[in-house]
């Protein structure tokens, strides 16, 4: 269904080490970039919202553009599968089970879930069902498991487990998060480049939570000249946690001496908007993600989205001055499947709204 073809840096990027010279053209792009009009903001601030929940692969969001190059690899390669781990409903593990079945790969997902889901099937809700109706194998571990093992290790253990048994595996880290996936969004900072060129972008605003997509954005913006701030907000881990990870990706893409000497504390502010922990949504994030909802029809996600503009606002709220005249582009990443886990907790809140009615039929 998709063939590889041949890749070309961008200009400004052509200096870099080792580019891909290959992708698989998964992703619909340009995505749309268009203003945003969240009620409440403060006056002089401008909002623009790119709309990478639209770039195909069963509403996938980023992890496309990550995946053009990752499974070119994986083909190239002469690979007859594909390995990922994340959480239960991991929006990169639906999106890579989707894009390899493209591919004509099959696709074993290590999914993180809780002790007592862990030894029962794990259902049809949100990604899950994606992941399923395309054929994924889905392997379980418990988060204490995750933790003590962590995911090099889970990988590693499933890769000797299938070779045993005669596959030939590609392993694709925690959001397809390495150097070669950074590519996907060295990428669009090219596309963005053609569309925000009269906008007079002052900053980008996105959720950071595996890393590469902050890391791509912010090398690209400055490598490209954007004199953008690029601000990622982790959803999970902590600052110290991205900024260490977003140097270990810059130096496998980019040394030292082809940044300029810039580091990541340099190219990108990390700012924590986790609450209470990763994938656990606060009545007052899902009100966020409602409002936003009500006022502008677009639908975040609650995992990763939802709670980036919920720190955002934040901010704003809290030094509304600092952010006047400012032109911020926020980045959707998509995760739309996500918010099904999250029905019950949202019941609540929607029926509040009193828009569902008897029609008392006439006649």
């Amino acid at each position: 269904m998709v063939s590889l073809e041949a890749y070309t840096p961008p200009s400004w990027a052509a200096h870099l080490p080792n580019p891909p010279t290959q992708r698989l053209r998964l992703a619909v792009t340009p995505s749309l970039l268009h203003p945003w009009p969240l009620p409440g903001l403060p006056p002089g601030l401008e909002l623009f919202i790119k709309r990478d929940d639209l770039t195909g692969m069963q509403l996938s969001g980023n992890k496309v553009r990550k995946l053009e190059f990752l499974l070119a690899k994986a083909k190239a390669e002469g690979h007859d599968s594909v390995i990922t781990i994340g959480g239960i409903q991991s929006n990169h593990a639906r999106a890579t089970a989707v894009a390899a079945r493209y591919c004509g790969l099959d696709s074993h997902l290590i999914l993180r879930t809780s002790r007592l889901a862990a030894d029962s099937d794990p259902g049809l809700v949100g990604n899950l069902l994606v992941e399923r109706l395309v054929g994924a194998h889905i392997h379980t571990v418990t988060k204490e498991e995750y933790a003590a093992a962590g995911s090099r290790a889970l990988t590693a253990q499933l890769e000797r487990q299938l070779r045993g048994q005669g596959t030939n595996p590609y392993v694709i880290p925690v959001g397809g998060s390495n150097g070669l996936g950074t590519w996907g969004y060295l990428s669009f900072v090219e596309e963005l480049r053609g569309q925000a060129a009269d906008l007079g972008l002052t900053d980008i605003v996105l959720a950071c939570g595996s890393g590469s997509t902050a890391a791509g954005i912010a090398l690209g913006s400055h490598l490209a000249g954007l004199g953008v701030r690029v601000h990622g907000y982790a959803v999970c881990d902590s600052e110290d946690y991205f900024y260490a990870f977003i140097d270990d990706l810059l130096d496998q893409v980019a040394p030292a001496e082809a940044r300029g000497g810039a580091g990541a504390r340099d190219l990108i502010r990390i700012a924590e908007a986790k609450g209470v922990g990763y994938g656990i949504s606060t009545d007052e994030e899902l009100a966020t993600v409602l409002d936003a909802a009500q006022a502008t029809g677009i639908i975040l996600d609650p995992v990763y989205t939802g709670k980036a503009l919920h720190g955002w606002l934040a901010d704003v709220a809290a030094d509304p001055a600092a952010w006047a005249q400012r032109r911020v582009l926020f980045v959707h990443t998509g995760g739309l499947l996500g918010m099904y886990d999250k029905a019950e907790q949202l019941q609540g809140p929607v029926q509040a709204l009193q828009r569902a009615h008897r029609l008392h039929v006439q006649g």
